[in-house]
């Protein structure tokens, strides 16, 4: 398995002197002492509202509208981090301390559409709630904030952005922003340019990790979404991206993607949400030991899809 020393791990400028070890610290757990990252992501509640965790039928699995199969999958599996909002986290994680938690600072619901106002996701509480959890004991390795970059609010939500990464630095903690092109200036949301741009602005902000959709070339783009997401990774220099999971599909179709993320186009992880958790709990905990088997020990497709199936098994 690829690993880096804590020596490897470059800490930003802003990370008071005092607590470079902290942020070390929680890198290396975030990204299992790999540098790469393994996002579970658990903030659609809000995003999404319920429909993400039951449909009435049969392409959810029954286990996900209970909020503490999220807790099962992230403690029986392997991933870097599980993210999701801070009462969320709150209320489960007394009973699952072991997991690495970033805390999900802005949410929105999708009930109002850009066709009736621009997006705008504010802050839910300040970085003091945060802290206040962390020191009661709770594992908080870092915050994650998510901007609508071409909303008209973005200029509200990049300020946000670059304050609390700011704050949240000179703590120790990490930070991963969820930047997706949005609103009524926007005709292509995956468009590969604004992927890319969208890598730069989370670079300049600070931030660590940034998380984008894959990008969707059109027109007379012949490249591969792998290969125009190679340009954002570019643009994004030492802030790593990683893509989003997107809508449930086969696991051997999302662990191909991931793996061309990764290896063609340059991605440093994954953030996965529905295509993990709207599966049953073993089943789930066989997709994050399949994902991770790549993003964290650069494992082949097929070795992982062996992993998924339970013909091999995965540990850190």
């Amino acid at each position: 398995m690829p690993t880096i020393t804590r020596e490897q791990v470059k800490v930003p400028a802003d990370v008071l002197p005092d607590r470079r070890e902290t942020y070390v610290d929680n890198f290396m757990k975030a990204t299992r002492g790999s540098g790469h990252l393994m996002l579970f992501a658990c903030d659609q509640k809000i995003e999404h509202l319920n429909k993400d965790f039951y449909d009435g039928g049969d392409e959810i699995d029954l286990a996900d509208c209970e909020p503490e199969h999220l807790f099962k999958i992230a403690r029986q599996g392997v991933c870097g981090v599980m993210a999701g909002q801070r009462g969320l986290i709150a209320r489960y994680a007394a009973d699952y301390p072991e997991i690495n938690y970033l805390v999900k600072m802005n949410s929105k619901t999708n009930l109002v559409r850009t066709s009736q106002e621009d997006p705008y996701s504010p802050l839910l509480h300040g970085l003091d709630a945060v802290l206040a959890m962390r020191d009661a004991g709770v594992n908080v390795v870092g915050l994650g904030y998510t901007i609508y970059l071409g909303s008209e609010y973005e200029a509200t939500m990049m300020a946000e952005a670059g304050e609390l990464i700011a704050e949240a630095h000179a703590e120790g903690l990490l930070v991963v922003l969820w930047i997706y092109p949005r609103g009524k200036a926007v005709t292509a949301e995956k468009d590969p340019d604004l992927i890319a741009g969208a890598a730069g602005v989370a670079l300049c902000l600070g931030a660590d990790f940034v998380k984008v959709n894959p990008p969707k070339p059109i027109g007379e783009d012949t490249r591969t979404p792998a290969e125009a997401l190679a340009v954002a990774t570019k643009a994004s220099g030492r802030t790593g991206l990683v893509c989003a999971g997107g809508s449930t599909v086969d696991a051997e179709t999302f662990l191909t993607q991931l793996y061309d993320q990764i290896h063609v186009g340059g991605a440093v992880g994954n953030a996965t949400g529905r295509n993990i958790h709207q599966r049953s709990l073993d089943e789930a905990v066989r997709l994050t030991k399949a994902i991770s088997s790549i993003t964290l020990a650069d494992y082949e497709v097929a070795d992982a899809l062996a992993v998924f199936n339970g013909e091999k098994d995965f540990t850190l």
